[in-house]
Formats: C-alpha cells, structure tokens, sequence
C-alpha cells in the first residue's frame, strides 16, 4: 500500500494520543521516530523498535539526569508492505506503538504475544 510519510507520521501521532493519560504519563525520556526502513543488520520485515533501557532495569544512579532519550522507532515501509488497506495499517500502527512503549516498561516480547500486542 501507498501513503505519503506526512499522513504515515499523522497515523503514530494518533496512536500516540490514544495511549490512555495514566500509561502516557508514566513514560519518561522517550523519543519516537519514524524511519523508511530498519537499520542494517535487522530483519527487513521490522515494524518498529525500542532502543534505550525499560524502566525496570534502570536505577538512581546510572540514571542522573544527563542521559540521552530512549528511542522508539517505527518503520515506515515495513508497515506499508504488511498491510493491505489505511484500516488495517492504522491498527498495526497502534499495535506496533504500544509494543515499543511497552518494552519501555519492560514488557519481553513473549508478554506481548499473550496480550495480543505482537
């Protein structure tokens, strides 16, 4: 499927703002970033990924206030590929959201998998 990468963006904004206000407050330095395509060396069929450390392993003090963001992407042409229609695209632009704020949370992938968020 085809969408340009401003109404793909408006998609994981909305997905952003469903989160519900208690979870979305809870999340603390996160970026989340929008890329075409995953890094080299990850499955080309990679619809997002967390990169930073779940709040369930940090601690005081390698967490001084100096560190940079955790970083949250979603892969644009991954996605477009995956889905058939702007309806199913728009879900699995949710799914794939709440999979990457849950690692934050530090949620494995198999936790995810019973929660249906895989």
């Amino acid at each position: 499927m085809e969408l340009d990468r401003a109404a793909f963006e408006e998609l994981v904004e909305r997905a952003l703002d469903d989160i519900p206000d208690e979870l979305a407050s809870l999340v603390r330095n996160v970026v989340v970033l929008v890329e075409d395509e995953p890094p080299d060396g990850e499955p080309d069929d990679l619809l997002g990924l967390y990169d930073g450390i779940a709040l369930t392993d940090r601690n005081d003090i390698m967490m001084g206030g100096m560190e940079l963001p955790d970083r949250i992407f979603i892969f644009r042409n991954p996605l477009l590929d995956f889905c058939e229609d702007e309806a199913h695209l728009t879900e699995e632009v949710r799914i794939t959201v709440v999979h990457e704020i849950a690692h934050h949370f530090g949620i494995d992938d198999d936790r995810l998998h019973e929660l249906g968020y895989a």
